[in-house]
């Protein structure tokens, strides 16, 4: 199993939504590294750490599972969504997504500001510098810690 960090604006799609529809396309990846990362990496029955970002306290919010392998994103094929890439062709499709099932809000936020504060998660990719990736591997070690300071 591989652990991972999945961040979304709550204000388009937080926590609280996917705990009412249960299970949603994670879609709108525009990014060729965690494309891959889904492809590649990403296997039904991970574990994901909801992150919001964008907001007032960017924190860790929740837990989902990831409840599909990787398939073909239908935004890009759309042309009224956000995420329309004319580019993409539907027999080799350019952007992948992965369903994700919640698992369960945390007992409190774990900010942004709290996880850059322990130097047991200096190497955690969501507090090094420059990183932006919304999607990003997560260690298992990094992974109970945070767990732990729910």
């Amino acid at each position: 199993m591989a652990y991972w960090l999945m961040k979304s604006e709550p204000d388009v799609f937080g926590i609280d939504d996917l705990k009412r529809v249960r299970v949603e396309p994670w879609d709108g990846v525009r990014n060729y590294q965690v494309r891959n990362m889904m492809r590649d990496d990403m296997h039904k029955g991970d574990l994901a750490f909801f992150y919001h970002s964008n907001c007032d306290e960017p924190g860790i919010v929740g837990i989902m599972s990831i409840a599909s392998q990787a398939y073909a994103d239908p935004t890009q094929f759309d042309a009224d969504s956000k995420y329309y890439d004319p580019k993409s062709d539907p027999d080799e499709p350019r952007w992948l997504l992965v369903d994700v099932r919640y698992k369960r809000k945390l007992k409190r936020n774990i900010s942004l500001k709290e996880l850059k504060s322990h130097p047991e998660l200096a190497e955690l990719p969501l507090v090094k510098r420059g990183n932006r990736l919304s999607v990003m591997p997560v260690d298992e070690r990094d992974w109970e810690f945070i767990l732990g300071l729910e």
